[in-house]
């Protein structure tokens, strides 16, 4: 494997980092988690202008054609900047759904439409007693002459308010449990019977629990056609298309873990270059540097799950989905450490509203709870082969 990145790659990062210092400082970032919309218009405007909306598309969709190598090198580089943006829903959770799901008509114009930021998306398929198990889907979508009506209720969905589409995953047949009969279906969240619900998460970013009451949609919503092609997908057909989804929203949340723990740490090192104690700098006291090293060796750990299980997936290697759950167990472990001692040696002011650590930490926390925590993704691992 080459470990080395590509000139194209180097120049994506440096992009980034420049994007991050110029236009993600704290106190805006905090104004801006602050506001109605919870991010900046502005900023996701320029995120198209950059290309870093169509980064992982097909070029035939007006996409790059780039790999989730490229999207581990943008999203480590943003989780720096506390990135508040609706990317991640729009582009990975919905964008590649549609582009593995959807018929030519619904990539032509939907993933069309997310590369120059003219639309945002949101998936909806978590719901109360799910976590991650995507075959326990319960939510109904009863066929009728002329489409579906949908009944239900989707909980934590990322970025909905945001949302000018809304992806809504729900049973078309089968029993809940069924890995077969799952459906996909794009939906005007303004459409009539749906009551969305939204708030702050811990970490500032916004969800929502939307309910759906007798909502009807046409047979022309379903991602992928009513109809199943020969390539197996359409009505009922979307559990696997859902699961790379998954696999590949947990690489792109590790990718941003691994950048705010190296922010952590060097914001750390550098406090304790300056911050004095009985007239020395802490940083000069030997326990302190021992659990700094311990700090330096969980993000340099977590940086080479990462990068062992991004290759393995873009490699297409027979282990990857345990790769993916190892990186998910490794990023669980060290953000809670490394957010921990980022705290503690920040003293009692690193728990205050004004420093940025506290807000990185809980980004830890959350990255740690979706898609599966650290116990979901322990138990997969050891079950994978």
């Amino acid at each position: 494997m080459d470990f080395s990145l590509s000139e194209e790659q180097r120049m994506l990062k440096d992009s980034a980092a420049r994007f991050v210092k110029k236009e993600c400082q704290f106190e805006q970032r905090r104004e801006q988690m602050r506001s109605p919309l919870g991010y900046s218009d502005e900023q996701w405007a320029q995120m198209a202008e950059l290309g870093w909306l169509c980064i992982p598309f097909n070029e035939e969709y007006g996409g790059l054609g780039g790999s989730l190598v490229d999207v581990m090198v943008l999203l480590e580089e943003l989780g720096k900047g506390l990135m508040v943006e609706p990317w991640l829903s729009t582009v990975i959770l919905s964008g590649r759904l549609i582009e593995m799901l959807g018929t030519e008509q619904q990539k032509q114009e939907v993933i069309t439409a997310v590369c120059s930021g003219q639309m945002k998306l949101a998936l909806a398929y978590s719901e109360v007693g799910v976590r991650q198990q995507l075959a326990a889907i319960s939510m109904e979508a009863t066929p009728r002459a002329d489409g579906f009506v949908l009944n239900g209720e989707k909980t934590l969905v990322l970025s909905a308010q945001a949302a000018d589409q809304l992806l809504v995953v729900a049973r078309t047949s089968g029993k809940a449990g069924d890995e077969q009969g799952l459906s996909v279906f794009l939906i005007d969240p303004n459409a009539e019977g749906i009551t969305l619900s939204g708030y702050a998460t811990v970490d500032g970013y916004r969800a929502a629990n939307i309910t759906f009451d007798n909502v009807q949609v046409s047979g022309s919503a379903v991602v992928g056609g009513v109809e199943t092609s020969l390539n197996d997908v359409g009505l009922n057909n979307a559990f696997d298309s859902l699961q790379v989804v998954m696999n590949e929203a947990i690489l792109a949340v590790g990718a941003e873990a691994v950048g705010v723990m190296d922010l952590l740490y060097q914001t750390t090192l550098e406090y304790t270059k300056i911050r004095k104690q009985f007239g020395v700098p802490i940083g000069k006291f030997q326990v302190l540097q021992h659990r700094l090293v311990d700090v330096f060796m969980q993000c340099e750990q977590s940086r080479s799950v990462l990068l062992m299980a991004v290759l393995h997936y873009v490699e297409s290697v027979k282990e990857s989905n345990k790769s993916i759950s190892g990186l998910k167990v490794q990023i669980g472990k060290s953000g809670r450490q490394v957010g921990q001692e980022a705290i503690q040696l920040h003293g009692g002011m690193g728990m205050t509203d004004e420093l940025d650590v506290g807000y990185y930490f809980k980004r830890l926390t959350c990255i740690d709870a979706l898609f599966g925590n650290v116990d979901f993704h322990l138990e997969r691992y050891a079950t994978l082969v």
